[in-house]
């Protein structure tokens, strides 16, 4: 018994050795990959924030491309890209939001101050539409196609390298199908 438990801890080593191996050389190892590529996008909540427009289905399947942004007021990232996200509405990107687990009065005055870079948005008070979406914590966000199916997922910030190496390419991808 005592010569078994000499040999486990180099068998367990190698095991894991190898797993990290193989996962450091896959094409992109920083690359979440996302269920939802190709398919079409999840509903959306119904409940808006008072007095900005309520994000739809439809709004979804324009036939133009969209962003969808998940985003909350209490989330430092979140403020960190929402410069970006102005400047996309400013070049013309449909940019559309839904509020995770957020107060709608924060929210709204959020807007007010900092600028609401969204044509609507949809608020999830309890995170329940984002668990459908694949969310597991803001910001996250989607390009979609003009038919609603979802062309790529961005995990993060909309800030840095990482937005302009991976999100902008996907974006101009999808804006010139």
């Amino acid at each position: 018994m005592a010569k078994w438990l000499m040999v486990l801890p180099p068998v367990i080593f190698a095991a894991l050795a190898g797993t990290f191996y193989v996962g450091m050389m896959r094409d992109n190892p920083n690359d979440l990959p996302s269920t939802f590529i190709d398919r079409a996008a999840p509903v959306v909540p119904t409940t808006a924030l008072a007095g900005v427009p309520l994000l739809t289905d439809a709004d979804l399947r324009t036939g133009a491309v969209t962003v969808v942004n998940f985003w909350a007021t209490w989330c430092p990232p979140c403020r960190a890209e929402h410069p970006t996200l102005l400047e996309l509405q400013k070049q013309g990107v449909r940019v559309v939001g839904i509020n995770l687990r957020d107060d709608d009065a924060k929210a709204v005055a959020y807007l007010q101050e900092e600028g609401n870079p969204f044509l609507a948005v949809a608020t999830d008070p309890m995170g329940r539409n984002a668990v459908e979406w694949g969310v597991t914590a803001p910001p996250e966000t989607f390009i979609l196609r003009g038919d609603g199916t979802v062309a790529f997922k961005f995990i993060g910030p909309l800030v840095g390298s990482d937005y302009e190496q991976r999100f902008v390419p996907q974006l101009q991808k999808a804006l010139s199908e």
